[in-house]
Parts: structure tokens; C-alpha cells; sequence
């Protein structure tokens, strides 16, 4: 997004592009190679910039503003050690996972209880009287 806003002539605020070339910052990342759909940013960027229901031209402080953030963004990035953040997500998943196992490591069950509403004694009549099955069937069944 930081090449992208660096490279654009013109940013916008209050729209996804106006017709004059202008275009929002994620925008801008789009065509710079980034492929990022945080609709989050794209409200907070419009709140930020006090955009009413017009597009406009980012103001020189709002766009300074926006630069230096992605900056010291990426900065903070560099020191971070992915592989050291990844192990510790997965240990995290492993513990949740473990907390919400069965400790016993048996299977429980019960049986479901069945409304009598539920159930196709009716059906069944209807389809034994069709076959000319009589009333020995619906009896027995019933």
C-alpha cells in the first residue's frame, strides 16, 4: 500500500476511484501488486478523512499522516521473528485443541429421544393399506 500511495498522483478519500483519476489507497495497493479487501481500512480511511458522500482529494497532512503509519507498520514488522510468532500460534492451537478434547479419551453417546410426532405410523398404515396389505399390518404396527 506504501508504494502504492507514493506512486499515485492522486488519492483519494469518500470513493473507490472518482473520474478524474483519483483513487483510495487500496486502490492504489491493488494496482501496485497488493491484493488486500480490508473493507475496515476503507471506512476508517473515509472517517479519518472526514469524507462525506463526495470523493476528494486526500489532503498533503492526511497522506503524510497515512504514510508515516504504513512506515513505522513495516518497521515494526522487520523486528518481528515470523517463525518464532508461527510456532507459538500452533502451540496455542494445540492447547486449545487439547483443553476441549475428552480427557478420558472415551466416547460419549446418547440415544435421542424421539417425539411421537415424529414418528411414521401413519405413513406406514397408509402404504400397507395401498398394498392391500388390510388392517393386519396397521394393527400390528400400531
Amino acid at each position: 500500500m506504501l508504494e502504492g500511495v507514493q506512486a499515485n498522483a492522486r488519492i483519494i478519500a469518500g470513493a473507490y476511484v472518482d473520474g478524474h483519476g483519483g483513487v483510495c489507497p487500496m486502490l492504489a495497493a491493488h494496482r501496485r501488486g497488493a491484493r488486500t479487501n480490508f473493507l475496515s481500512f476503507a471506512r476508517a480511511w473515509d472517517r479519518f478523512a472526514r469524507a462525506g458522500r463526495r470523493a476528494r482529494s486526500a489532503t498533503e497532512r492526511e497522506l503524510g499522516i497515512l504514510v508515516r503509519q504504513l512506515q513505522s507498520s513495516l518497521l515494526g514488522e522487520e523486528q518481528c521473528d515470523l517463525g518464532r510468532a508461527l510456532a507459538e500460534h500452533r502451540q496455542l492451537v494445540w492447547r486449545r485443541q487439547r483443553a476441549q478434547a475428552d480427557p478420558t479419551g472415551t466416547i460419549r453417546a446418547a440415544r435421542l429421544r424421539v417425539s411421537s410426532s415424529l414418528r411414521p405410523v401413519r405413513a406406514h398404515r397408509s402404504v400397507a393399506a395401498a398394498c392391500g396389505a388390510g388392517g393386519e399390518t396397521s394393527q400390528a404396527s400400531g
